[in-house]
């Protein structure tokens, strides 16, 4: 070792002796496999001393003067012997060296077997000797010995070499291994190729001894059988080993190897399995079209039908998400079931503590535990069955979980490991796609041990990119990851923690995952020594450097070819660029990962890098250099992606394309940001970033307007924003309609021609508004340029086409329109001659329809042509073919004209398409075929009903018909002979909800027919039931039956309890005379009456009772009236037995006691609460049995109202009702409240709990109270819009209420707001537009589901509101324009005569008023005398000159503009102060 002095050989000897000694009494070398396995045997060992070499101990002297023993440096090609015995000197303990394989499985297999193999002892664990060599140089002691006991050991020591010699030749003849020969195949399996779906089952037959353990293996990979049962069984019978694989598919294809393993070696043998499609191609998707094909196996052709799918879902983090569908497999095969299979992102699942699958037998249903945002995406739901497969899918969105701070970033994303050795791990993840309000500064990244609860933070600085290297994990452990973010506000929460790693060699962890292994032929080995024990390793090769960034840099390195078997470490040193100077970086501990991260480097600067090895033998040579490497960032940041472009897609969702980065490296994905128009709030629409450039945006709200941007990400970080999109209107797209199909004539004369088409079956999403017809003229083969007949769209399916030429051929096409355009052409008709028609033949019927789509028949409907020929038409002929076959396929249903205007086509064959033609016939013949109607798939519906008869308890006769899938409008059309009825008074309708019933008046003769009902605004819902002669007779047989029955109970026999515990046995008869007799039996044992039994039997009501005081133990049993009346009888019995029995004389005994309480003051009934309308709530009970010494006390919170208390004054007596008035309920009326009755004969109490659930009760009732008196909503129009409005009685500010318009939840705005004013609620529109009309309603929570109230903003309703908005608005500005004095002017003026008067008003008015002034109601005109202004439209002045008496007078300031007309008034009072004098003087 470094640092330690040399002595003298002698020295050496004399301490190698004494660690010798040392060695005998401590007995502390313990074997590797002793270790490994923690026997229970004595944990003592000894070492041979003929083979063992222990490395020399040298005492030196410390600065302290104290002798430390120190080891010397271990010499090349020193070897080592342990020996692992117990105390009876039996082998314990050995290690194979060369067989590597798992401990776990090792024992196992020798557990499995009787004998015990003794191998080799002498092979030394040297992987384990550096490290122990190590703490034996740190725990050495220091002690003296005597010459004496140095004689005793080496006594000892002989002795022990002799017994151990003597004990190897004893098992060198006890050897068993002349039994013992490895697993040999006698039969290998053989490979198969086999179609889809199918099961294979591969054999083989191996011997051995001891018994071999088997293994299969899939591609190399173990199989788990027992993990996987749905799939594979094994099956090990004697020496016969067999491997099946289930519902082979097309990924099932592989090699397939079965390993046979004991102690003395291994066999294998390898067979291929090839899996045949019924369909060739590629490895289809999850969401490509599903093949079909037959199933041999079964007979038949397995189709698979989707139902109840799940929608497009949204969840949060933390939450539980469930997503089902209904599958139903036709047709249904005994013991059958499909593979059902989930994928995200056309990823297969598998269960896991966040993911768990559910197949019942019907109901698909996958659960998402705790959400997070690694489980958005596309979810599959993939149905594979023996014909091929089917599948849906739908995108699931998580948020993000509510920040506790507000600013800081989301946690990260999709934390993996990469790279794991023994002391280093990679970490990487994904950005979170909301930074907070300010950029992520970087990442925090902790760690925490598999099995404990402490997380440790494994970065002091924050990194900037989004992987990072860990160091300094303990081999052999198992970590789990999760990573934060940071920025300016705070740290976000952890991610989702990554599955565990173990900090292993990625050699071991191969092994491991791949299973036992040993050499494929041949024996296993056993060697004393290694030769390559002690060799000094050579230097690591190939010393790259993986990342570089200026946080840290990775070096990565290949280990020597020369290391021996011990292991190998390294060091890693750095050379600063411009200097020769090499310096260790990792000083303290050397490390064992082919792997290391340099942190702390001068960013900028340049670095050379080596590897050196070592082990216990010395450090080897440096590799070469890496040579300079720059310390920065290497990977750029993505640039911005390309402009985005929305489409409208759904009522919710739109479609954003935009065109990918250009310079990106290493693309994570990107991210979507959408805000409405008019605000500044960018909001994210996906959490998990998406690699394509088309994303579907969901979500969004209906009819707002929204703009997008992307931006892309990888490790570095976010790129730029890209440019906004065009703003969108979020609503579902429309598109041009379908092709019309069948255009066939349907009448010709000289001029002109008769068309008749069948609408297309897809109308684009909106109505059709009309048909245009193209025709073109056609000689032999050539055909014409086509036009256009008709410049004004058909609202009709039929067209007169005129001013043709006689004699002329003509082709026909149609086009349909709706409000997004105009559709293609349909196909173009057959080439059709314009003339007379002068055939006696009729024309092609028309509007053929089918109902009553079943499996094997339909209901195909038509109507009689527009051109009857010469003749009526006398029948008609029904063809049909399947939808795929020629025009040779088509054949005709019956042979013989059919009368009727309908036929029921039968023997169809389920899930194939038909199609079906009618051609008419008169006296002259059969007609031209009508069009073609289909392809009708033939399948019954799910869930599909037929009509069945019924007849009730009074023998009336009814046809029902039932339908679960009403939608609004539907209703149910009752037809005879699928003819509207005329005649009621044969039957009666009564319809209930999704129920019909036809009920028959008077059944007769009359009544014989075909009977269908069809069910309107539905896909096609209907049937049929057809009354015979033979069906009527006996139905009416059974009806006779009903109306002379048995005799009827109205009720079976019941118990009831009575007071004091009194059992009462009763039943009711329906119907009886007074002939009737009871016979009251027990246990079959006839009872009459006496103490114990007491009867009644009350003819008139039908009542019978048998009344018992009490119930005992042989009470136990069956109770029974038997009845006679007449002919008729009747029985009815009572089974009281068991827990049924033993529970009823509980409750006898409970009223028993119940009486007894109510001897003395009680609750009749108990304290409960009550909500007024005025919305007071109040404590309520009803009490019994009480005087007026009886004590009636209150409490609240065990504490007595007393009655000085406030409280008292709330509490009334009324008779027997006591009530306690809360009044207007608020949190601070919550409590447990008590009410005690108490006086000489008892007491009793009753409690009310008012707080957590109480008083969630009382408040949901209280809010159905509010609820239900909310008026119906009102509108009202102000200057500033139009204001909807509902008066409650009490409003509550816990009450929740929400505003819809057009059932889409109102956002609240400037322009759109709504509140509560006193007990108005009320939602105020400013400035409405044409966008406001629609259907408003108001939601007020009622503690369940809600009471609405609605009112249809629209018509007149609208008009007037908005007529009147429109008045009041210009009402309001016409007050605030209009002319007026607004000041300026007194009400009376006194003034001396002579002087002069100026008077200045102010006036407003836009636009400005005209001026002018009057006195006493004449205009005053300006001259010398009067002078008068108008300045600055606002200021009017006058002034009067010399004023005299004569000018006193009444004036006015007269202001006017188109508004209006206002004056300003005032006096003028002109005095003489002599005459005034005089007039005192006269006066005195």
């Amino acid at each position: 070792m470094s640092g330690s002095l040399h002595v003298t050989l002698k020295q050496q000897r004399q301490q190698h002796q004494q660690h010798q000694q040392q060695e005998k009494r401590q007995h502390h070398y313990e074997s590797s496999y002793y270790l490994s396995t923690k026997s229970s045997v004595s944990k003592q060992s000894f070492s041979t001393f003929k083979t063992a070499s222990h490395r020399l101990k040298t005492a030196v002297t410390t600065e302290k003067g104290q002798e430390v023993v120190k080891l010397s440096p271990l010499p090349k090609r020193a070897k080592r012997t342990y020996l692992a015995m117990d105390t009876d000197k039996e082998v314990i303990g050995y290690v194979i060296p060369v067989f590597r394989a798992n401990h776990d499985v090792v024992r196992g297999l020798m557990e499995t077997q009787e004998e015990v193999t003794e191998e080799g002892i002498n092979y030394v664990a040297m992987r384990n000797l550096f490290v122990r060599e190590a703490k034996e140089a740190l725990q050495v002691k220091v002690e003296k010995k005597t010459r004496t006991t140095h004689i005793r050991e080496s006594a000892e020591r002989m002795e022990l070499s002799r017994t151990m010699d003597e004990w190897a030749e004893f098992r060198k003849k006890m050897n068993p291994d002349s039994l013992t020969h490895p697993p040999e195949i006698i039969v290998k399996p053989r490979g198969q190729t086999v179609w889809e779906g199918k099961t294979v089952k591969l054999h083989c037959t191996v011997a051995g001894w001891p018994k071999p353990r088997i293994a299969w293996y899939k591609n190399n990979v173990l199989i788990d059988a027992k993990a996987h049962p749905e799939k594979y069984t094994v099956e090990s019978n004697y020496n016969m080993h067999s491997l099946e694989i289930k519902n082979c598919d097309f990924l099932d294809t592989a090699q397939y190897s079965m390993s046979a393993l004991n102690v003395k070696g291994e066999s294998s043998s390898v067979a291929t399995v090839v899996v045949k499609r019924f369909q060739e191609g590629d490895e289809p998707g999850p969401l490509d079209p599903k093949p079909h094909g037959f199933c041999p196996e079964h007979g038949v052709t397995f189709e698979t039908t989707i139902l109840d799918k799940f929608e497009v879902g949204f969840g949060r983090e933390g939450e539980t998400l469930s997503l089902g569908c209904t599958v139903i497999i036709y047709p249904t095969v005994k013991k059958y079931q499909p593979e059902v299979l989930w994928y995200r992102n056309s990823k297969p699942l598998k269960p896991s503590k966040w993911v768990h699958t559910h197949w019942s037998g019907e109901r698909a249903t996958l659960t998402l535990v705790h959400l997070n945002k690694e489980d958005e995406g596309m979810y599959t739901l993939r149905v594979n069955t023996k014909s091929g497969f089917d599948t849906y899918s739908a995108y699931v969105f998580v948020r993000d979980a509510d920040l506790e701070v507000e600013g800081v970033p989301v946690a990260p994303l999709d934390v993996r490991c990469h790279d794991a050795n023994k002391d280093y791990v990679v970490v990487t993840w994904k950005q979170p796609a909301v930074e907070g309000s300010s950029p992520i500064l970087g990442y925090y990244i902790d760690r925490c041990e598999v099995g404990t609860h402490h997380w440790a933070q494994c970065n002091d600085t924050p990194v900037k990119y989004a992987r990072f290297p860990v160091t300094g994990l303990v081999e052999g452990r198992s970590y789990i990851f999760r990573v934060r973010a940071l920025n300016k506000s705070g740290v976000s929460h952890p991610s989702r923690v990554s599955e565990a790693v173990v900090a292993m060699d990625p050699s071991d962890r191969a092994r491991l995952r791949a299973g036992p292994s040993a050499p494929w032929t041949g024996m296993i080995k056993f060697t004393e020594e290694d030769s390559t024990a002690g060799v000094v390793p050579g230097e690591p090769s190939d010393v790259v450097v993986t990342e570089a960034t200026k946080s840290y840099v990775v070096l990565a390195w290949k280990p020597p070819v020369q290391r021996g078997h011990e292991g190998v470490m390294y060091y890693i040193e750095k050379c600063i660029s411009g200097s020769d100077t090499w310096q260790r970086v990792n000083t303290g501990m050397p490390v064992k990962s082919p792997r290391f991260a340099l942190f702390d480097l001068a960013e900028g600067k340049s670095y050379s890098f080596r590897v050196r090895c070592c082990n216990s033998a010395g450090v080897g040579e440096p590799s070469e250099s890496t040579g300079e490497i720059t310390v920065g960032d290497k990977l750029d940041l993505p640039s911005a992606p390309g402009n985005p472009v929305a489409t409208r897609n759904t009522d919710t969702s739109v479609v954003v394309h935009w065109a990918a980065s250009k310079e990106v490296t290493h693309l994570v994905g990107y991210y979507i940001e959408c805000t409405i128009v008019g605000t500044d709030v960018w909001m994210p629409c996906n959490n998990k970033p998406v690699k394509q450039t088309r994303f579907v945006c969901h979500g969004l709200t209906t009819g707002a307007n929204y703009v997008f941007r992307v931006k892309a990400v990888n490790a570095a970080g976010y790129s730029q924003s890209s440019s906004d999109s065009d703003a969108v209107v979020v609503k579902a797209a429309i598109s041009i309609p379908g092709k019309p199909t069948g255009v066939t004539l349907l009448e010709a004369v000289k001029d002109y021609m008769v068309l008749g088409w069948t609408e297309p079956a897809n109308n684009g999403g909106a109505d059709i508004r009309g048909y245009f017809v193209d025709y073109r003229t056609v000689k032999g083969d050539v055909v014409g340029k086509w036009h256009e007949m008709n410049h004004q769209a058909l609202t009709t399916t039929s067209y007169k086409a005129e001013n043709l030429k006689e004699n002329v051929f003509y082709q026909f096409q149609v086009r349909a329109m709706n409000m997004a355009g105009v559709s293609k052409g349909s196909l173009p008709s057959a080439s059709l001659e314009c003339k007379e028609w002068t055939l006696t033949v009729p024309g092609a019927p028309v509007g053929l329809h089918v109902l009553e789509v079943r499996d094997s028949s339909v209901v195909v409907l038509w109507e009689p042509p527009a051109f009857d020929g010469r003749s009526p038409v006398n029948g008609y002929y029904l063809d049909v073919k399947v939808a795929s076959a020629g025009e040779e396929g088509w054949k005709a249903v019956h042979e013989k004209a059919n009368k009727m205007k309908y036929m029921k086509v039968t023997g169809l064959k389920a899930g194939t398409s038909y199609v079906f033609r009618v051609r008419a016939q008169n006296l002259a013949g059969v007609g031209k075929t009508s069009a073609v109607l289909g392809p009708i798939l033939a399948q019954t519906r799910p869930g599909t009903k037929e009509i069945y008869m019924d007849v009730d308890d009074d023998g009336v006769i009814s046809m029902i018909f039932e339908c679960s899938e009403m939608n609004e409008g539907s209703e149910f059309v009752w037809s005879k002979n699928y003819k509207a009825m005329t005649d009621t008074s044969r039957l009666t309708i009564v319809t209930e909800q999704g129920k019909s019933r036809a009920i028959f008046n008077s059944p007769s003769l009359e009544d014989l027919g075909t009977f269908s009902c069809v069910v309107t605004n539905t896909e096609g819902i209907s049937s049929s039931y057809t009354l015979t002669e033979e069906g009527l007779k006996r139905l009416l047989d059974i009806s006779h039956e009903h109306k002379f029955p048995v005799i009827p109970f109205k009720n079976e026999m019941a118990m009831e309890l009575l007071e004091k515990g009194r059992v009462r046995f009763w039943t009711q008869m329906e119907k009886w005379t007074s002939d009737c007799q009871v016979e009251y039996v027990f246990n079959d044992v006839i009872i009459n009456q006496g103490k114990k039994y007491s009867m009644n039997f009350d003819k008139s009501t039908g009542i019978i009772e048998m009344f018992m005081d009490s119930l005992e133990i042989t009470d136990e049993g069956t109770f029974t009236f038997n009845l006679v009346d007449g002919k008729a009888k009747g029985t009815t019995s009572l089974v009281l037995i068991g827990d049924e029995f033993r529970e009823l004389q509980r409750k006898s005994e409970f009223e028993r006691a119940e009486w007894v309480r109510k001897q003395g003051p009680h609750f009749v009934e108990y304290l409960d609460f009550a909500v007024t309308q005025e919305c007071d709530v109040l404590l309520k009970c009803k009490i019994g049995n009480v005087r007026p010494e009886t004590e009636i006390t209150w409490s609240k919170d065990c504490i007595e109202i007393a009655e000085d208390d406030e409280d008292a004054k709330k509490i009334e007596r009324k008779d027997g009702d006591l009530t306690f008035n809360i009044g207007k309920i608020s949190k601070s009326d919550a409590g447990i409240y008590e009410v005690f009755l108490k006086d000489e004969r008892g007491r009793d109490r009753s409690t009310f709990n008012l707080t957590d659930a109480g008083y969630q009760a009382v408040m949901n009732e209280l809010f159905r109270v509010i609820a239900n008196s909310s008026t119906e909503i009102k509108v009202l129009s102000t200057e500033h819009g139009i204001v909807l409005y509902s008066m409650v009685t009490y409003y509550n500010e816990d009450l929740r209420v929400g505003w819809l318009h057009k059932d889409a939840k109102i956002s609240a705005s400037e322009r759109v707001k709504s509140g509560v004013t006193g007990n108005q609620l009320w939602l105020k529109i400013n400035e409405p537009t044409e966008k406001d009309k629609g259907k408003y309603s108001m939601d007020i929570f009622d503690g369940k589901d809600g009471v609405k109230r609605a009112f249809d903003l629209t018509g007149q309703a609208w008009e007037e509101a908005f007529e009147e908005f429109q008045r009041l608005k210009a009402a309001a500005i016409a007050e605030r324009n209009r002319a007026r004095v607004i000041g300026g002017l007194p009400d009376v003026v006194a003034i001396q005569e002579g002087k002069s008067l100026n008077l200045t008003g102010n006036v407003w008015g836009e636009p400005v008023p005209e001026v002018s002034w009057t006195k006493n109601d004449k205009d005053l005109l300006p001259d010398d005398h009067y002078t008068l202004k108008f300045e600055h439209g606002k200021f009017a002045s006058i002034t009067i000159a010399a004023v005299t008496t004569a000018d006193s007078g009444k004036y006015a300031l007269v202001v006017k503009n188109k508004y209006g007309t206002e004056a300003g008034e005032f006096t003028v009072s002109v005095y003489n102060p002599e005459d005034e004098e005089n007039k005192g003087e006269k006066k005195d």
